[in-house]
């Protein structure tokens, strides 16, 4: 009897491990920023208020791989343009794997209002 609580306690222990464990790298590995437009980080493309590139490019670097088993490792990502505040826009940036490849990587808008702009990179 001893040992059968014991099982399934150890059982349980390492079920809500992996939970956790899952539950960390969907809430670590996602691809989606808010960023908020001010004079610092905001440039005008085509006319219209942007997310300046060096802030693009900077937060997908950092957020492209958050975690040893999410994403490939990449360094220099650099973006052409700022990214326009107005749903739908895109842009495409490019970084570095650790081998020297180049990975594009496409960049998208997915809301824009006056003082924020939520736009998500793809892995």
């Amino acid at each position: 009897m001893q040992r059968n609580k014991f099982l399934v306690g150890a059982v349980g222990g390492a079920t809500a491990v992996v939970a956790l464990g899952g539950i960390g790298t969907y809430l670590l590995s996602g691809t989606e920023s808010t960023t908020g437009l001010d004079a610092r980080n905001t440039v005008s493309v085509d006319g219209h208020r942007a997310l300046a590139a060096n802030i693009v490019a900077g937060r997908t670097e950092n957020k492209y791989h958050p975690l040893p088993w999410v994403g490939d490792k990449l360094s220099g990502v650099t973006c052409p343009t700022g990214l326009k505040a107005v749903a739908g826009a895109t842009l495409t940036c490019t970084g570095k794997k650790s081998d020297g490849k180049t990975v594009e990587i496409p960049v998208r808008v997915t809301e824009a209002g006056a003082k924020s702009i939520t736009w998500a990179f793809e892995r």
